[in-house]
């Protein structure tokens, strides 16, 4: 039996629903089949300008009536883009539901796009984009991605440039919420304790008059080249993302690099966090991570140290990395992250937003919807073997190195990149 319900409304609306008996909370996610990767070279940065645009009011409602009314309901209501999906959320009372949905409706498909909003909110965009420059941790981040998907839709940034915020009309906006802001590119998800039969009742009668079709998108596979990119900057710490190719998101391999991912760097038991912070003290945050999407991956390590430990750091990451891909992991190792994952996706699922945000981007992005259960099935189910095998194709992939920070000798970056 599914743990959630699904319905697609007359005009292809998509409103998928989780119970939870006994909350009196409500969690609410209008999700777009669209991000950063499906804007045209005019509409770079659109897809995050819109998220910041539409909070700035409808045509009947300006932006401090939106405020002041999810105020005056004690709802808590933000928004948040990726490269490939826009998602505007809601947390309120189930009493709340209905109201909270007439807001998200006003906002996602009756915004205003009154010039002077434009102009306002263009400054506060660009203040984020200067926000990120400065922080050396997002810089460094943002440098290795252009790097992994050089030439590839992925490579851009979420944020847009300071160019194209500046260069980017109404006209502009207003033709990428057209064309990517339709029905058949959108989901609501809603967890409560509400009936899924009531909860699709109160979304079709907000959004019954929006329509459109399905949008598409421009995927091809990528492989990323070696690559040793440097910012220098006079700081205190250096930062170092290094990674490489990781197989799209819907590959069956996902499950056992999961494992793989916590064995390295995932948790306080880490290879690289037991080693380089617990055992030596060279850093204060280290820590491995991937990012699939639908067409491509990466895989990737961060580590922030004093400049002096660098030629350190980087030959301890290059020894763990060696290790895993050539006498692999014990049986006691993947036993105890089985048990870390299965804990921590447990406690991850325990309110209704966590919840609401996994229905969510599971059905925009056309993943399978899984139960806690059935991850925790697919979980124990990986093999030592199969966490070697997939060390051995992605840990030995040609490397991209990123770097920020007061860098003098790149040969520590250029030999880890091999």
């Amino acid at each position: 039996m599914a743990f959630y319900d699904l319905s697609t409304l007359p005009n292809g609306l998509r409103v998928i629903t989780e119970q939870m008996p006994g909350i009196r909370s409500a969690a609410i996610g209008v999700w777009l089949d669209t991000g950063t990767r499906d804007e045209l070279p005019n509409e770079a940065g659109a897809s995050h300008f819109l998220e910041h645009l539409l909070f700035k009011g409808s045509e009947t409602l300006t932006a401090r009536q939106i405020s002041q009314a999810f105020d005056s309901i004690g709802a808590q209501s933000n928004a948040f883009t990726t490269k490939e999906y826009t998602c505007f959320w809601v947390r309120c009372m189930d009493d709340d539901l209905d109201r909270s949905l007439y807001l998200l409706g006003e906002m996602v498909h009756r915004p205003a796009f009154r010039e002077p909003d434009i102009d306002s909110e263009r400054q506060v965009v660009l203040e984020e984009i200067l926000m990120s420059e400065d922080e050396p941790d997002d810089a460094v981040f943002e440098l290795f991605s252009e790097a992994t998907f050089a030439g590839h839709a992925l490579e851009r940034p979420i944020l847009g440039t300071r160019e194209s915020i500046n260069g980017m009309t109404r006209d502009d906006l207003v033709g990428y919420w057209k064309r990517r802001y339709t029905t058949g590119a959108a989901v609501i998800s809603v967890v409560s304790s509400l009936p899924h039969d009531e909860v699709v009742a109160a979304v079709e009668a907000q959004f019954a008059g929006w329509g459109g079709d399905p949008v598409d998108h421009e995927h091809e596979p990528h492989t990323p080249t070696g690559d040793t990119r440097v910012i220098r900057r006079d700081t205190e710490q250096v930062h170092l993302v290094l990674g490489g190719d990781l197989f799209p998101r819907g590959d069956e391999r996902r499950w056992a690099f999961e494992m793989l991912n916590h064995i390295l760097g995932g948790g306080m038991s880490s290879r690289l966090f037991q080693e380089i912070r617990e055992e030596r003290g060279l850093a204060y945050s280290v820590y491995s991570f991937g990012m699939p999407y639908a067409d491509a991956g990466a895989w990737g390590i961060y580590v922030g140290t004093a400049p002096r430990h660098l030629p350190e750091v980087t030959a301890l990451i290059e020894e763990i990395i060696g290790d895993i891909t050539t006498t692999g992991i014990t049986a006691e190792e993947l036993h105890r992250t089985k048990g870390a994952v299965r804990g921590s996706l447990a406690l991850a699922l325990e309110d209704a937003n966590s919840r609401m945000t996994r229905l969510g981007r599971q059905l925009v992005t056309g993943s399978e919807l899984l139960s806690t259960d059935e991850r925790i099935k697919r979980l124990s189910a990986v093999t030592t073997d199969e966490v070697l095998e997939v060390a051995a194709s992605v840990l030995n992939s040609s490397k991209v190195v990123a770097a920020v920070g007061p860098i003098d000798d790149t040969g520590p970056l250029e030999r880890i990149a091999g």
